[in-house]
């Protein structure tokens, strides 16, 4: 049994537990939180160890294998660094850090202590994202020539502002990092991973209707090229009434276009490609619901299935912790690219 401990039982540490607890090959041994464990939703006769700092769950003489880092974004990156000097592996969910000097210690840590760390990016485990991977890898759109990324979802007063009162973390620059970081990171993360790194950019950043709710922007429109080939645009808003719209990624190429849509880039809206017949995919799973608002994909499942996987050596990592520290490396340098910049931050 791969053993799992959980810091930070929120919304995302919660579905951490469930997905660790109905895998057969995986066993929950901890969970750490800084509420007391009476205002969490846990089962008061759970004999289950509980902890309020993972220092205090680390110096325990508990049997860890995996540590998942489900905290607020701004403590990713110390506390990845406090598992991995405890010789623990890390699930760290995404950001994997706010900077890219703060990811980079947590490889450094892990090549020192010889340890995992694996960053939870969930979409590309959907069937649309699987194939549109196989599409550019066997290069059938030939080169690249134009991709636009439309990133429009809401978070409005009942994500920032549960039960009339601010929240804790969410629209606090220092713990949350910005909407890039905290909402549309994964597409940031299936960008690179289709087309790789980008340059030459120039970002503008808006704020419609968040003044009184976050630190940051609630909306952005970047131009850059990919160094490989091709032009880009990523077009994004926190500011929609009422509920996501969508995530979408059109791309056109020299043989064909597709255009991957719905809330979360989890359906194929268009496929013309030459010579090729579009396969029937796999249904995919619904959206993170979290009452009055949605997220990206529930694969979650799929996260901890590769981690115990790898640590059985059946598998490799399917986001390393080198594609982690890029999305917050390509987010970093887009904020800085900014014309208005003292606008907002």
């Amino acid at each position: 049994m791969i053993k799992f401990a959980v810091v930070g039982y929120g919304h995302i540490g919660k579905r951490h537990a469930a997905m660790i607890q109905q895998n057969k090959e995986s066993a929950l041994v901890a969970i750490c939180d800084l509420k007391p464990k009476e205002a969490l939703d846990i089962d008061e006769n759970s004999d289950l160890p509980f902890f309020q700092s993972i220092e205090e769950m680390l110096k325990s003489n508990l049997e860890i294998d995996v540590v998942c880092i489900c905290t607020p974004n701004g403590f990713h990156a110390s506390q990845s660094v406090l598992a991995l000097e405890a010789n623990k592996h890390v699930l760290c969910e995404k950001p994997m850090g706010l900077t890219k000097s703060s990811c980079e210690a947590i490889i450094h840590k892990a090549l020192n202590a010889s340890k995992h760390v694996f960053c939870v990016m969930q979409n590309r485990y959907s069937p649309p994202s699987k194939w549109i991977k196989e599409v550019i890898d066997q290069k059938l759109l030939g080169k690249i020539y134009l991709v636009q990324i439309n990133c429009f979802w809401n978070r409005d007063e009942r994500y920032y502002l549960p039960d009339g009162k601010s929240h804790i973390w969410r629209g606090k620059k220092e713990q949350d990092g910005g909407t890039l970081f905290t909402q549309f990171s994964h597409f940031i993360d299936l960008m690179y991973w289709l087309f790789g790194d980008i340059k030459n950019i120039k970002s503008e950043f808006f704020d419609f209707n968040h003044q009184n709710l976050t630190d940051f922007e609630d909306a952005g429109i970047i131009n850059f090229e990919f160094v490989k080939e091709g032009k880009g645009t990523i077009t994004y808003s926190t500011a929609v009434w009422d509920k996501n719209f969508e995530s979408s990624v059109t791309i056109i190429g020299e043989k064909g276009t597709v255009k991957l849509g719905g809330q979360y880039m989890n359906k194929v809206d268009y496929c013309h490609i030459e010579n090729y017949e579009m396969p029937t995919l796999e249904e995919t799973g619904a959206a993170n619901d979290y009452g009055g608002y949605k997220g990206s994909a529930a694969n979650h499942h799929f996260v901890i299935e590769n981690v115990i996987d790898v640590l059985k050596r059946r598998k490799i990592a399917t986001t390393n912790a080198m594609e982690g520290m890029k999305v917050v490396d390509i987010i970093e340098r887009i904020y800085l690219k900014t014309t208005n910049k003292k606008k907002l931050f």
